[in-house]
């Protein structure tokens, strides 16, 4: 037979378990619904592209709406203006990628590496167990798993962007999620 506290513990790890899987699906959607983008877009595809940007956005909404019980409204509005701009970078380098703009193409790679660090800043700023070093790692190679992404699509490269790129960004995904997930049951045990 458990103890109380031993029933308490299940309970809580199971929470933080459903909250990584939460963490995990929300920036996999994220990349799934921004390859649509790159797919539709290299394809000439304009009504797919459109209804795939909107699931861009609204996942976006949705990641950032998760942070809103432990950090507040204010905090997710921040946290959404960012994505927006992680958004905004990655849609410019497509569109400089699609239209062989090659000074547009590193103006907006800058600007994606740019917005990373300020998501990680943000970040690791919210809660102390969101180490910066750790999240500029995760999300600096989260920038350049897109941009890989891109230039394999548009090279044509199918099997290497699904053999290679697609499941390092879903791995990348999912330790972000983890992350994410194990720092809010750090700062805050009493919502696990």
């Amino acid at each position: 037979p458990s103890s109380g506290a031993d029933a308490v513990k299940a309970a809580s790890a199971d929470k933080v378990e459903a909250t990584r899987q939460v963490m995990r699906d929300l920036w996999t959607d994220h990349i799934f619904w921004v390859r649509n983008v790159v797919i539709a877009t290299k394809d000439k595809n304009d009504a797919a592209r459109k209804a795939a940007e909107a699931e861009v956005v609204a996942n976006a909404k949705a990641i950032a709406g998760a942070v809103v019980p432990f950090y507040g409204q204010e905090a997710s509005d921040q946290l959404f203006k960012l994505l927006a701009g992680h958004w905004g970078a990655i849609k410019a380098y497509l569109d400089a990628t699609d239209t062989g703009n090659k000074a547009g193409m590193e103006q907006a790679k800058k600007a994606l590496y740019d917005n990373a660090q300020q998501i990680a800043d943000f970040l690791s700023k919210a809660n102390p167990n969101w180490p910066q070093k750790v999240m500029t790692g995760l999300l600096t190679a989260h920038a350049t798993h897109h941009i890989m992404q891109i230039d394999d699509i548009y090279a044509g490269e199918y099997d290497k962007e699904g053999s290679e790129v697609w499941p390092t960004m879903r791995r990348n995904m999912n330790a972000l999620g983890n992350e994410l997930a194990d720092g809010l049951a750090k700062q805050f045990p009493d919502k696990f």
